[in-house]
């Protein structure tokens, strides 16, 4: 078993659509980034790389490489997924909280459930997504926040394997 913890934060932008756990929500404002600015996947995506004990996304996907500029963050959890099955492993569950005074997202933690589940192979039911609001404490108006923290377990059939090493147990 696995645990890992990922945050990420981004400020507004009005030059791009608003995307939270690969979902297009509609509002005033997207969010700054180099690549989609996808908070929500970028902090699964280093909960993800978190767990197995790799580089953070920034050293992974760095903004100064051109090849990521407005990439979909999709990518950055499929490239996870992927050294994560090379492992042997596979995802119990994820729990994740959206920090952000607007847009109100109760219509779209569902979707973005849905969208999260899909991308990691999972049942929705093994994937929460939380709303919270700052109550008007940073970020505030400026941004949206977002935690995740995911639990990683033996794929079935497999054997738990460290930095390709098979553990013996």
């Amino acid at each position: 078993m696995r645990i890992g913890i990922g945050y990420d934060i981004h400020r507004f932008d009005g030059k791009r659509p608003l995307k939270l756990g690969g979902v297009t929500i509609p509002h005033a404002r997207g969010l700054a980034g180099h690549s989609d600015a996808d908070v929500l996947l970028h902090a699964l995506a280093d909960a993800l790389f978190g767990a197995l004990g790799e580089p953070d996304l920034g050293e992974q996907f760095p903004p100064s490489d051109p090849r990521w500029r407005n990439a979909d963050s999709r990518t950055f959890i499929k490239t996870a997924c992927a050294a994560m099955r090379r492992r042997g492993l596979a995802v119990g569950n994820v729990d994740t909280t959206v920090i952000a005074d607007a847009p109100k997202l109760t219509g779209y933690k569902r979707r973005m459930s849905r969208a999260i589940s899909a991308l990691l192979g999972v049942a929705p039911g093994q994937v929460s997504v939380k709303g919270k609001t700052t109550e008007g404490l940073a970020p505030g108006k400026a941004g949206i926040a977002a935690h995740a923290v995911v639990l990683l377990t033996a794929a079935q059939g497999s054997r738990l394997k460290a930095r390709g090493r098979s553990r013996g147990r």
